[in-house]
């Protein structure tokens, strides 16, 4: 109800003293008060009835008048019971601080008045009322019928005003608008906001984040609306609602290809398949024969979690947003395994117009002395690297561990892939997370990796407690010292600059070493046990 209906009641006989230029101000109900300081009962939007019990002087009315334009009420109806007019001073002060004034006449009660006016407002709220629960139907309905999420928020658009998309917790925009580096912004407060809805601030306004289902947040959907509905969040949770029930709908048909890829991946690391129904079952998955691809494998671990999904599990959904859901990923037992054709990557191959189709591939074109798979591959191996970085920073109770093959084609190279990037993924979990590539893996580390952490502790102290023992008590650097030997080559001299020290001091350091640790670092033998006890350290 605005100001100008008010007025236009003419059993209420009301007039404008002041702020004539807000005859469309609306308000939201009737608060009566004679308090000097009535702020605290104020939330605002109200239109305030006064008796002016509480002015003894014109400074009062300046300190009332100032409380109601703090609280942000709509209007100010002053009554002439007690005085018999308004006072000036009253209508400068409204004047003062924009706020419309109103005089009540004498025979108009505040209580007829404020009857009057919340009967208005009751019948303009039931309209209100009816207009969403129609507009509400109308968008349920399209969504019952089939509606895509573009269609539903061009709906929501229409229908309440409100431009919405949906993000990916890695700041993919699944539907609808989002510019700029907005959602991988609006993606992060996803992740690290303590509960949903959320309000997120930015330079283009304010967002309110509702999270789309109960996934876990590494692999769930955030719906993104365009405005502050914090206070009404039952409009943000229908719409996550919907996008939920299409999601829903999506994860059906994938679920049929999860099962296909899990059937090829258990039939190709069992050893006894036919080539023939592996080729079969590879094309089955969208994969040719002749296509190159990779084999990512991951696990999704949450610290101190006793329930909900399994790494495995978890790992598959979060690879699949990851990739954009470009792939499925099928859960094993040592983590969640996806076949990634190379194709659905935009590689130097693509720029240049050719595709990954038939007997082309077999071609292994060089660019800047890589293969074009390679290159893909590499592709493939930055872009989780980074998106799983960002999970890692935002989620700091959820470790991410994947580990990526290198390129492979046909389908008998699956069970090797499996395998390489089964020990890539272990590596990644030893370091506490990340992305580990196949170039990683063959070296010590992928030794150390397999290897319990109780006896690569154990080997670590049997070999260099001494040195540390030492170093505490003498405020010595021989472990420092050791490690940089080693990584110099056994060069005394570089590993002297490197230290800044003189070289006899060096070979007094690494002798006092070997007679504390009983290793001679002339033979490789002795320097390869040091080497991996610091590694294991």
């Amino acid at each position: 109800m605005r100001i100008r209906d008010l007025i236009a009641m003419d059993q209420l006989r009301l007039t404008l003293l002041s702020g004539g230029e807000h005859m469309d101000r609306p308000f939201t109900g009737v608060h009566i008060t004679d308090l000097p300081d009535p702020g605290r009962y104020l939330s605002g939007g109200e239109l305030v009835l006064t008796g002016l019990m509480w002015r003894r002087d014109p400074e009062d009315s300046r300190r009332f008048v100032e409380t109601l334009a703090k609280a942000k009420v709509a209007a100010l109806g002053a009554g002439r019971a007690r005085l018999g007019h308004v006072p000036d001073d009253v209508v400068e002060a409204c004047r003062e601080h924009d706020l419309p004034l109103l005089d009540v006449p004498t025979e108009i009660s505040f209580r007829t008045l404020s009857e009057l006016v919340e009967g208005r407002l009751a019948g303009a709220r039931a309209v209100d009322l009816r207009g969403a629960l129609g507009r509400h139907r109308r968008i349920v309905a399209a969504v019952a019928e089939g509606a895509g999420l573009e269609e539903l928020f061009a709906l929501t658009a229409e229908e309440l005003g409100i431009a919405a998309a949906v993000i990916s917790s890695t700041g993919t925009v699944i539907a609808g608008r989002l510019e700029g580096d907005l959602p991988v912004r609006l993606a992060r407060e996803y992740l690290s906001a303590t509960r949903l809805p959320h309000l997120a601030r930015t330079s283009g306004g304010p967002f309110t984040l509702f999270g789309v289902d109960r996934a876990h947040r590494a692999a769930g959907w955030a719906l993104v609306c365009g405005a502050d509905l914090i206070d009404d969040a039952d409009t943000g949770f229908e719409l996550a609602a919907c996008v939920a029930l299409s999601r829903s709908r999506t994860e059906e048909g994938r679920r049929v290809e999860r099962r296909l890829a899990e059937q090829l991946i258990a039939l190709a690391c069992s050893g006894g398949a036919d080539p023939a129904e592996l080729a079969a079952r590879l094309r089955t998955c969208g994969i040719d024969a002749a296509e190159p691809y990779a084999v990512v494998m991951a696990t999704v671990a949450r610290r101190g979690a006793t329930d909900g999904p399994d790494p495995a599990v978890l790992g598959g959904q979060v690879i699949e947003e990851l990739l954009d859901r470009r792939v499925v990923a099928a859960a094993g037992a040592d983590g969640a395994v996806a076949l990634v054709p190379l194709r659905t990557l935009r590689t130097p191959l693509e720029e240049s117009g050719e595709t990954w189709t038939g007997a082309p591939m077999r071609r292994n074109v060089h660019v800047q002395g890589q293969t074009q798979v390679q290159r893909s591959v590499q592709t493939l191996q930055a872009l989780l690297g980074e998106r799983v970085a960002t999970l890692q920073a935002t989620l700091l109770r959820t470790t991410v561990s994947v580990g990526v093959s290198g390129g492979l084609t046909g389908p008998g190279a699956i069970r090797g892939g499996a395998e390489e990037a089964g020990h890539a993924r272990r590596l990644a979990e030893a370091r506490g997370g990340g992305v580990v590539t196949s170039d990683e893996i063959y070296t010590h580390g992928l030794l150390l990796a397999t290897v319990p952490d109780d006896v690569r502790r154990s080997f670590a102290d049997r070999i260099l407690a001494p040195l540390f023992d030492y170093d505490r008590r003498h405020q010595s650097e021989l472990v420092r010292t050791v490690g940089t030997f080693l990584d110099c080559g056994g060069s005394w001299n570089i590993c002297a600059e490197r230290l800044h020290v003189h070289v006899n001091t060096v070979r007094y350091r690494i002798r006092r070493i070997e007679e504390l640790t009983g290793r001679d670092l002339s033979t490789m033998a002795d320097r390869v046990d040091l080497f991996l006890a610091l590694r294991a350290s």
